[in-house]
């Protein structure tokens, strides 16, 4: 793998002017540097930096780079072929990594959480796409046990992030799903059967940004089953976790 090797330019050269406060202007002296449509090998190449041109680092995401050539070209440049710069000094100065720009354009994330359904203990697992910055599709899974009966909760639900930008966000839930509700062997004998209902989901929640890929998250929803006698039963959910996303 080639290996860029890069010079730090003084903030007050002549291209100062176009670089905001937080972005690096470097000089590329390896023979290149490819540049991807996206954060990922997977993405097509579709344009190379050539030796003693100067780039920008705009931010990072996860593994990646996204970078601005002097003729305005924006590409992303992976995270081990920046690892090296060097400063005026001509000494080793690591490129430092913005894990919350990285936080802010995530696109997938998958969490583990406990808490309680109604007075029962429940655990839940989830894996969500962000599909805006402020917008998120969710699936999720949550199995309680409790004395009487074991209860299988799965739900889609659609996320709004009101300040995305901040460490710390509050957000809203709406959703649909179905629970699984199997009584105890000994209500199974009295004649109880197990039954599948209907859910709706209203939520609130907080998201606050650890480090790296990882945060953590508390949230309160109110579910709404329709049973098979067409009656509604309510329903509380509080539930506190970590996800990490790429």
């Amino acid at each position: 793998m080639q290996y860029i090797i890069l010079v730090l330019i003084i903030v007050f050269s002549a291209h100062v002017g176009s670089v905001k406060a937080d972005e690096l202007v470097v000089k590329v002296v390896e023979p290149y540097a490819d540049m991807h449509t996206g954060p990922a090998r997977e993405f097509p190449i579709f344009n190379s930096i050539a030796r003693g041109e100067t780039i920008t680092v705009i931010k990072s995401h996860t593994a990646w780079y996204k970078v601005r050539t002097a003729d305005g070209i924006e590409g992303w440049v992976a995270q081990s072929a920046l690892a090296a710069t060097l400063d005026l000094n001509e000494q080793t100065l690591q490129l430092a990594e913005s894990s919350f720009d990285g936080y802010q354009n995530r696109r997938w994330e998958f969490g583990v959480f406990a808490g309680k359904l109604n007075d029962v203990a429940a655990l839940s697992v989830t894996a969500a796409w962000a599909f805006t910055d402020n917008i998120a599709a969710e699936l999720s899974a949550t199995q309680a046990l409790g004395n009487f009966s074991d209860n299988r909760i799965w739900l889609v639900r659609v996320q709004h992030y009101t300040f995305p930008e901040w460490r710390v966000s509050p957000y809203f839930s709406i959703g649909a799903g179905q629970i699984n509700t199997e009584p105890s062997a000994t209500l199974v004998e009295s004649g109880d059967e197990s039954r599948v209902s209907d859910l709706l989901e209203v939520g609130v929640g907080v998201r606050y940004y650890l480090t790296h890929n990882f945060v953590a998250r508390a949230e309160y929803k109110r579910l709404t089953a329709l049973t098979a006698r067409d009656e509604l039963e309510e329903l509380n959910q509080w539930t506190l976790g970590l996800s990490v996303f790429f």
